[in-house]
């Protein structure tokens, strides 16, 4: 199919023009989704927090299993970035399209299947936490009105890993920015109610977060079904083929596993931390986990953003391409990842103080990001070869290192924890941390040197 076509049809040929540019256009949008996030959520706790600290509990509790369902929806949102990349790069739209199609159906199925679950079974999960039974009574209502929008939120994310697939990262960015200051508008009115509009407390947050994302998802579709809409205006729902239902789970099921492992691990630990630091142990590894998400986001947009870029070329047969693509964003990546530990290190108590001014607060969170800081450009490493990786279609390496080490990190933080106290949670985070991105990079550089040795020819 030729390059014309491409551009009819309003995908980005990542295969041809300047890299670096190509990564920052790809890149920037996606980490300004995860920074408008970031910024998101502090200011939904905040409204939260006005309720008290009960329904901050009962809130929190149900986010654990969004973040988890976020996870599991990563299924479609991966394999559909990889595979519809691919395609592009092998100059066959009818072949994305079809990509296109699969995903979103699986996405549809799979967010019906967990929303009707949680809607009509919600206290299974809830008792899990042993809440008290006002905290318990707020948090089933809260899950049952949030579980409407699961099916949306797969949606979403499918649809965002479609454009980013097609090289399109910037229309992804344009409708969940405006799904995300509608629900900041909508936060409080429907929290504490204005005129007309009663004060609906928690089911209130629940609502505006379904609403705000109805609007994104009509954006999607709208955008979609335009004429010369993206990738032809695929059918959202059809009848699996095996061929490419077997491939999609074979690129998303990794990544979603160890996303959704992921959290596993991060709430296992931090009940480790609150035995070994009691309510500050608690605190510095959240508030210095969202500090640390600065550099998390930035280098997981350029990681995607390299994983689609990757796809499109390894798939044109320019692999010399991608290979420059990742020494440009692991440069770009480790210049960071060294700033940022220069900034932990020798700013870690300041920089935390910024978030927790109380003294004791600070010094221990402090002490985390001093030695958390020291595994950041290892951090940058693995996450930017996983792109890498994922754009070759080969998602599962990433995953069995995510997976082994993250894993270790608990009975590593029990045993450096009976020695230090709770700063071995932390250097158990870090020397893990420093283990993956080696052994990642490792990986890769024995990838690379058996995929040169394979005959291909450059276009």
């Amino acid at each position: 199919m030729e390059s014309q076509s491409l551009q009819t049809s309003a995908v980005r040929d990542l295969t041809r023009g300047g890299i670096f540019r190509q990564l920052l256009t790809l890149a920037l949008p996606l980490m300004a989704i995860s920074f408008i996030q970031m910024a998101y959520n502090l200011v939904d706790i905040i409204w939260i927090g006005r309720l008290g600290s009960q329904s901050v509990a009962a809130v929190g509790a149900v986010g654990m299993l969004m973040w988890m369902m976020n996870s599991v929806a990563l299924i479609s949102k991966v394999a559909a970035e990889i595979s519809i990349g691919q395609s592009i790069g092998a100059r066959r739209l009818d072949q994305a399209s079809l990509y296109a199609s699969h995903t979103t159906t699986i996405a549809i199925l799979l967010g019906l299947l967990f929303g009707m679950f949680f809607l009509l079974f919600p206290h299974p999960y809830i008792s899990f936490y042993k809440l008290e039974q006002e905290i318990a009574v707020e948090a089933t209502g809260y899950l049952q009105i949030i579980s409407l929008g699961i099916p949306i939120m797969f949606l979403i994310l499918n649809f965002s890993g479609i454009y980013i697939g097609s090289g399109r990262s910037d229309i992804p960015f344009y409708f969940n920015a405006t799904g995300l200051v509608l629900n900041i508008v909508l936060d409080p009115l429907l929290i504490f109610g204005a005129g007309p509009i009663p004060a609906m407390g928690v089911k209130g947050a629940a609502l505006a977060t379904i609403l705000s994302q109805s609007v994104v998802l009509l954006l999607f579709v709208r955008h979609l079904k335009k004429k010369n809409g993206l990738l032809g205006k695929f059918p959202f729902l059809i009848r699996p083929r095996r061929r490419y239902t077997l491939n999609i789970l074979k690129l998303g099921l990794p990544v979603a596993a160890m996303n959704t492992y992921f959290a596993f691990i991060n709430m296992n630990l931090a009940r480790i931390a609150s035995l070994y630091g009691g309510h500050l142990g608690i605190t510095s590894q959240t508030t210095g986990g969202q500090i640390e998400g600065i550099t998390w986001n930035t280098s997981t947009g350029f990681s995607t953003a390299l994983g689609s870029f990757v796809a499109q070329n390894f798939a044109a047969l320019k692999m010399s391409r991608a290979n420059r693509a990742f020494r440009y964003t692991l440069m770009m990546m480790g210049a960071l990842g060294i700033a940022v530990t220069l900034a932990f290190v020798l700013y870690g108590e300041g920089i935390f103080s910024v978030f927790v001014p109380e003294k004791e607060a600070y010094e221990a969170g402090g002490e985390y990001l001093l030695i958390i800081g020291i595994s950041q450009v290892f951090m940058m490493l693995e996450i930017t070869t996983q792109g890498m990786f994922n754009g070759l279609g080969r998602t599962t390496p990433p995953a069995i290192i995510s997976i082994v080490f993250n894993t270790l990190r608990i009975p590593i933080a029990m045993v450096l924890g009976t020695r230090m106290g709770v700063t071995g949670v932390w250097w158990a985070l870090s020397i893990t941390s420093i283990f993956k991105g080696i052994i990642l990079f490792i990986w890769y550089l024995i990838l690379q040197k058996r995929l040169s040795s394979e005959p291909v020819s450059e276009k």
